[in-house]
């Protein structure tokens, strides 16, 4: 609602649906003084309506507001590297640096808020929820939103369920788009490695225009970006080979090498005692194949084809290839995003509203060739029966007609083992293409001169198409090597069946022996189709509650109805075929919300209390699975100031995340894991704990019966599945805050705060352990109906061939630290200004605790690469502006961090064994174990600057600006094990990164 039109301002105010969060010129204003003024204040510019809640200063914990220009004028193109270059609580999610092994999440681009998971960090638009970009979380990818279209971001930290409803448990990043526009502007800007690789493009456009003489405000923004991605070629270090472990017999650090040690029975070798370049880590999937392979480190341990030469040399470690050559460091990814945004003021002081956004956003991973053996297994569906099964494509038939004789005189008549890599079907492609639509239309006016009302409705539709081309169909690949010789000499497949259904035979020796007619015939291409929609209809009014000595009480009611849809299908419903298996699936979700807040000033301008103010909030949820009752939401927020410079800020919320569609509804999806029986080594008189139960089970005391000893021979088999009987996750979150601007130091603002937040019934899977744990391992008397029993199915010997991993309600995850801002500006003679920012996050805790009852100790997540957790974050910068002019130096630290936590826990069992056995002063004893190599990671310091030159050419304006990040090409240290031995935290190999920009506006 336009309150007025005034050309010029020196604030602007901005209507959050059902409350005011009130930016000026010298920070928060209140919402009192704003309404009190409004007809005569002559320097408002406009109210817009953007969604978001009342008096957010009070009610919830403002981290920091990334404004427009940072973000225009970023090294980076994606918004979500903006997102975690600018704010050190901020966490990556999933990025083009490390979602190469995902076959569903590659090209999304999210992040993570305290590193409490990717699905507690509520992303909104203007205040408003918007349909999810996955169907495995409530992730909203931020390549969706063109950025010219964006105001600023407010990032908002602790609960905030209250305001904004499920899913606000670390906090929430709010999208604010610009409110108006009246010219054009256009931004270029491209990036690159200074050695190459990892270049960006990135074109915005943004026109706003006003009609029916000012009612009418129209804006439109587009952006493109293009990532060309990264290369396992160019970079060096991504070529290194290295296969880590540390050897608890000899207490060193080895490193896998061609030269096979016959006394260790070993080709590990010390690193002491080599060097870097007989580092080796080689594969067996060769495009001309292995075939009866003995050893994976032993000379002569096999047959081998070197190209098309059979050869009876094989060694993995001298002949086999790099696999890593097929996975690139950064994936390449095409993003358009479009908005239009439209509002108009009626003569009735009346206004109503629209917001169109649509993106499309196509990613391709080109990974390897399929590499096969005779013994991936992959799995199988009937959906007559809704069973699972396994399949494996098998060894070759000695009786094949392709095999070469030297070989099958080797096999003595029995079937082949072999390993290839199944180039001449292609290779594996991850297409994923999204499109993505948003839309919320909405009225909102006056009723009196007190309060204001609004009503909207949105609906938001996402669909996603990812097709993984050049997979195989394992039971045609079986097919085909069960080939028979006709007496003509010509060859087929042996089955009839599978003739009359194309099958082509195939011949796995040597290099290009595939013909194309048996690469048809196995080739798949599995396609996955998933489709998401929101519908949500929100009802709020907001205004002056009461008058009190100490100002205006404010609040806000409201009503929120939301439906949540998901369908996800498949185009191989019955599984088998080289690809992950997903299930076919459709389920909704729909929700009935009130929601309300208060603001209570207590005091004003008393002695020792300048302000004393009293925020609330409350939000009821009713959803529509049975499971849940009423989940309930808080917020309490106080806003003390002894003094006009000085102020303390309190908050607690308690919040909530509701389970997502998959979570609750995902049928059985198939997976392998390996574990080991809990029943393993029970007799008629074993006393270990659990075995009493385990003879309870028929299966395995028929067994004992027969054998005297159950052994453990189970198929690895545990398929993942949702969950209707899950409840909501609820956290309790604290923060305390400290904001000090002296008046001696006007220029000065220091902001710092202390944080806590407890996730309670972290919706989770138990392990396997734990799950056999709670159906053997317990005081009560054995029942087979236990839920946690009911999990794990047995055959008629006994052996585990399903062990279900349901998701349930089960940890704890707590996080606490705190946070440091200081802003300083300084104002020079004729020279211009200089501005000093420092943002400084502490880690004290970070956990996972466990219910288990085997009563485990905490899982430590702070300061382990593994969790990206470091202790330690922050960001400096010194800037100098002055007239046309402006610089910026930036530096980033990291602190040291352990690669991972299980490898030191590992070293640490490894040294204590050592120790006993010295004490004992066994013959095995090392007196001077060698200290865990690659595991210790040093702080990580990064140097940037930036240039950014404005010129007024009469009524256009052109901004140019180039920036270096990482000036002294810093990439991290060597990570074991990493993608190509970088890491994402470290900028995933990118190095320094130079950018050159244009703007212009007319």
């Amino acid at each position: 609602m336009s309150l007025s039109k005034k050309p010029s301002s020196a604030f602007s105010i901005i209507v959050f649906g059902t409350g005011f969060l009130c930016l000026t010129n010298n920070g928060y204003a209140t919402p009192e003084t704003l309404l009190a003024d409004k007809q005569q204040d002559q320097n408002i510019e406009r109210i817009a309506v953007t969604g978001s809640r009342i008096t957010q200063s009070n009610n919830t914990h403002i981290l920091t507001n990334i404004s427009n220009d940072t973000i225009t004028h970023s090294a980076f193109a994606s918004l979500s590297d903006v997102l975690i270059d600018e704010v050190v609580q901020i966490n990556e999610g999933i990025s083009h640096f490390n979602s190469q092994n995902s076959t569903h999440n590659s090209g999304l681009s999210t992040i993570d808020l305290r590193g409490l998971g990717l699905n507690r960090t509520l992303t909104l638009i203007d205040g408003r929820r918007v349909v999810s970009n996955s169907y495995s979380g409530d992730l909203v990818s931020l390549s969706t939103i063109p950025k010219g279209i964006i105001r600023n971001i407010e990032i908002i930290t602790g609960g905030a369920s209250a305001a904004y409803g499920s899913g606000a448990l670390s906090g929430v990043v709010n999208i604010i788009t610009r409110q108006s526009k009246d010219d054009t502007t256009i931004n270029l800007t491209m990036g690159e490695s200074a050695a190459g690789g990892a270049r960006e493009i990135s074109i915005n456009a943004d026109t706003g225009i006003q009609y029916a003489n000012q009612q009418g405000q129209l804006l439109f923004s587009a952006s493109y970006i293009e990532h060309l991605g990264l290369d396992y070629w160019d970079r060096p270090r991504a070529q290194q080979q290295d296969d880590w472990r540390y050897d608890p017999k000899r207490m060193c650090n080895t490193m896998l090498t061609a030269t096979y040690d016959a006394e260790q029975q070993s080709a590990y070798h010390c690193m002491r005692n080599i060097e870097q370049s007989d580092w080796t880590s080689l594969s067996d999937a060769l495009p001309g194949g292995v075939f009866s392979e003995s050893s994976s480190f032993k000379p002569n341990s096999g047959f081998w084809y070197d190209g098309q030469t059979l050869r009876d040399d094989w060694q993995e470690e001298v002949h086999g290839l790099h696999f890593n050559q097929y996975s690139m460091l950064q994936l390449p990814s095409q993003q358009l995003s479009m908005a239009i945004k439209n509002e108009f003021d009626f003569k009735s002081d009346n206004q109503a509203y629209l917001q169109l956004h649509y993106s499309k956003n196509d990613s391709l991973n080109i990974k390897s060739p399929e590499n096969e053996d005779e013994c991936d297994l992959v799995i199988t569906f009937n959906p007559n029966t809704e069973m699972f099964n396994s399949d494996c494509i098998g060894a070759i038939p000695h009786t094949n007609p392709y095999v070469p004789e030297e070989i099958r005189t080797s096999a003595n008549h029995q079937d082949i083992k072999w390993d290839r890599l199944f180039h001449e079907v292609g290779a594996v492609t991850n297409k994923n293409s999204r499109a993505t639509f948003r839309s919320w239309v909405g009225l909102n006016g006056a009723v009196g001169d007190r309060w204001q009302w609004d009503v909207s409705v949105g609906f938001g539709q996402f669909k996603q198409k990812q097709i993984r081309y050049n997979e195989l169909q394992v039971a045609h690949v079986k097919h085909a090597l069960n080939a028979e010789r006709l007496s003509d000499g010509s060859i087929r497949c042996a089955d009839l069946d599978a003739r009359e259904h194309g099958c082509a035979p195939i011949n796995l020796f040597g290099e290009d022996a595939i013909s194309s007619a048996a690469a048809n015939y196995i080739r798949a291409n599995p396609q996955l189709t998933t489709e998401l929609s929101q519908t949500n209809l929100t009802a709020t009014i907001t205004g002056e509650l009461a008058t009190l000595a100490s100002g205006t009480v404010f609040s806000v009611f409201g009503a929120e109805y939301r439906k949540d849809s998901q369908d996800v299908s498949t185009n191989v419903p019955q599984g088998g075929v080289t690809f992950n298996y997903i299930p076919t699936f459709s389920g909704d979700v729909t929700s009935y919300e009130v929601f309300t807040e208060v603001s209570v000033p207590l005091l004003k301008n008393k002695p020792l209390a300048h302000q004393l103010d009293l925020s609330l909030a409350a939000r009821a949820a009713d959803y529509s699975w049975s499971n849940m009752g009423l989940i309930q939401s808080y917020n309490l927020g106080l806003h003390y100031a002894p003094a006009a410079h000085y102020a303390f800020n309190f908050n607690w919320a308690k919040s909530m995340r509701a389970p997502t569609i998959t979570e609750l509804m995902s049928p059985i999806r198939g997976d392998y894991n390996a574990f080991q029986d809990i029943c393993d080594g029970v007799t008629s008189t074993s006393t270990q704990r659990g075995h009493e139960n385990c003879r309870k089970d028929p299966s395995i005391h028929a067994v004992i019966t027969q054998e005297g000893i159950f052994l453990d021979q189970n198929n690895s088999y545990s398929p993942n599945l949702g969950n209707s009987e899950l409840t909501e996750e609820t956290a309790n979150s604290y923060a305390f805050g400290m904001q000090f601007s002296p008046i001696f130091m006007t220029n000065l603002a220091v902001n710092t705060s202390y944080y806590k937040i407890t996730i309670n019934d972290v919706i989770t899977t138990l392990s396997h352990q734990d799950i056999m744990t709670r159906c053997y391992q317990t005081d009560t008397v054995f029942d087979p109906n236990n839920p946690f029993c009911q999990a794990i199915k047995r055959d008629n010997e006994g052996q585990i061939i399903e062990l279900q991993q349901q998701l349930v309600n089960a940890n704890r995850l707590t996080t606490q630290g705190y946070d440091l801002a200081i802003n300083y500006t300084y104002t020079l003679k004729n020279t211009g200004k200089l501005a000093f920012k420092l943002n400084w996050n502490h880690v004290i805790e970070h956990a996972l605790l466990s219910d288990s009852i085997n009563l485990r100790a905490p899982e430590i997540h702070e300061g382990y690469l593994n969790h990206h957790i470091f202790e330690d974050t922050g960001k400096a910068s010194i800037s100098w502006q002055h007239d046309q002019w402006q610089v910026i130096w930036h530096t980033q630290f990291k602190s040291a961090i352990k690669r991972s936590k299980q490898t030191y826990e590992n070293w640490l069992n490894f040294i204590n064994a050592n120790r006993e056995r010295c004490a004992l002063q066994s013959s095995d004893c090392i007196s001077n174990p060698e200290p865990l190599w690659g595991n210790d990671l040093p702080s990580y310091t990064t140097h940037s600057v930036q240039l950014t030159y404005q010129q007024k050419i009469q009524e256009t304006t052109l901004k140019l600006s180039a920036s270096i990040k990482n000036i002294f090409d810093n990439q991290g240290a060597f990570i074991i094990g990493g993608n190509g031995n970088f890491h994402s935290a470290y900028g995933g190999g990118r190095g320094r990164f130079i950018t050159l920009g244009t703007q212009v506006t007319f």
